[in-house]
């Protein structure tokens, strides 16, 4: 009898260790998919703070880059990357416009990952502020609007249908700040892209 029960255990034991190895191999692949994904989308994202930076429009980023640049052969343009940082662990990405004119401060460019019961997914959004509401509890909060650019199973993200997106968007975004008139980006955003979620702050 405790050789049948040591045979069942065996089976058990054998199973569980396949089903470790699945798991591992499949968090493997997808630390290594984020990571490959995240170092290009930050490069580009810092690129395009540049390229505001050179018009006087100021965006802060997340990750900030002292957190990713070992150091700049020459700011902001040539840089190197850290060989510590790990591109894998980071799990959301974002140019927020800090302007101050036509309430632009909040306007932000996100990339963000999240867990779903089908796995892991990345999310592009665009967040702005569509005003103020007050609540008698908690004050007055600001209205934030989310519309999805880009949405796809980790596994099947494309940093080319990515870039594709934002050789859309960043030049009317750049437009509205060149003309001074923020409808030019909000505009252009409810009109091409389905809305996400509504928060206040």
């Amino acid at each position: 009898m405790a050789a049948k029960n040591d045979d069942w255990f065996e089976k058990l034991q054998s199973e569980l260790e396949k089903k470790k190895e699945e798991i591992l191999k499949d968090i493997s692949t997808e630390s290594e998919k984020r990571a490959e994904l995240n170092k290009n989308i930050i490069e580009d994202f810092w690129k395009v703070w540049i390229q505001f930076n050179n018009i006087n429009v100021h965006f802060k980023m997340e990750p900030p880059h002292d957190r990713w640049v070992a150091y700049f052969e020459e700011f902001p343009t040539k840089w190197v990357i850290r060989k510590d940082f790990d591109f894998s662990r980071v799990w959301e990405i974002s140019l927020v416009d800090i302007s101050r004119e036509q309430n632009r401060v909040g306007d932000s460019l996100k990339v963000l990952y999240y867990n779903t019961d089908e796995g892991e997914k990345l999310r592009m959004i665009f967040e702005f502020s569509e005003g103020e509401k007050y609540d008698k509890y908690s004050g007055w909060k600001r209205i934030y609007s989310q519309y999805i650019l880009y949405e796809a199973p980790l596994k099947n993200a494309s940093i080319d249908k990515i870039r594709e997106i934002l050789l859309k968007i960043i030049p009317v975004w750049y437009e509205s700040h060149l003309k001074g008139d923020r409808n030019i980006i909000i505009d252009y955003v409810k009109k091409n892209f389905p809305k996400g979620a509504t928060f206040t702050d």
